[in-house]
């Protein structure tokens, strides 16, 4: 009987009346399977080898325009500012002319002929308790002595700004306060509070809300509820909320922070 190596008829020959459940008998018998498969794999590991540089190679590259934006520095140049006008001083009014007196012309002595004189200086009587000028003039002693009003200088409008900064409760002068103190407010909420209907609901609403200058609520908040609407029933009672006495800072009513907890419980 010619025997194939190639087929696996031998391997029943060699293993007969052995443990064919050793391991060598296995492997001899699953090495075509083996063998085929190991060449199915390497020609597949093989190819993509050889084939990835061209894949690569086809891809589109990515643009730098598509990595980085270009971003454009445009410098602008802004005005000057405006110089503050200086404040000028107040400059006291000039003093008041004195009375007019006698004024005598007083002629410059030259020595001359006597023909050639045209005019004599003043004698001494005449120039006595007068003023000496380049003509003569009659004075009033008793002329009412008047002066021109002098203005307060330009008006300098000063411009107040208005503090719309929000002020929180800590270190602020006066606190606001709801009117008739915080026992007030809270009966406010609890008799227009409208919990909802659902039996053993507790827990509390945690809401902010500011305090105006003219002590109305705006801004109102809320930071935590327990569900069943009850945050936005808080924001309803806030909003119908009666106006508090605004906080103070420096004399001046300012707006001020306020957090406030509302505590619901609902019968079970």
């Amino acid at each position: 009987m010619k025997l194939d190596i190639l087929k696996n008829n031998w391997l029943e020959i060699v293993f007969e009346g052995r443990n064919k459940s050793y391991g060598a008998y296995v492997l001899r018998k699953e090495n075509g399977k083996t063998t085929v498969r190991s060449l199915i794999i390497g020609s597949i590991l093989f190819a993509l080898a050889v084939s990835t540089p061209l894949i690569l190679s086809m891809l589109p590259e990515k643009s730098n325009d598509d990595i980085a934006l270009d971003t454009k520095i445009v410098a602008i140049k802004l005005p000057p500012k405006p110089k503050k006008e200086e404040v000028k001083k107040f400059v006291p009014p000039p003093p008041p002319p004195p009375p007019q007196v006698d004024q005598v012309k007083f002629v410059k002595p030259v020595v001359a002929k006597a023909e050639e004189v045209t005019e004599e200086p003043p004698k001494i009587v005449e120039i006595k308790e007068k003023k000496i000028g380049n003509q003569t003039i009659k004075g009033d002693p008793d002329a009412v002595l008047s002066v021109a009003p002098v203005g307060t200088g330009p008006k300098v409008s000063q411009v107040v700004e208005e503090d719309n900064q929000i002020y929180n409760t800590a270190g602020i002068e006066v606190k606001p306060e709801f009117p008739g103190g915080m026992e007030k407010f809270y009966s406010y909420v609890g008799k227009n509070y409208r919990a909802p209907e659902e039996e053993g609901l507790k827990g509390k609403v945690y809401v902010t809300f500011v305090v105006e200058k003219d002590g109305s609520l705006t801004d109102i908040k809320v930071l935590r509820d327990i569900g069943f609407g009850t945050g936005k029933e808080a924001i309803r009672v806030l909003t119908k909320c009666p106006r508090w006495n605004p906080g103070v800072q420096n004399g001046k009513p300012v707006r001020v922070l306020y957090s406030l907890p509302i505590t619901i419980q609902t019968a079970e």
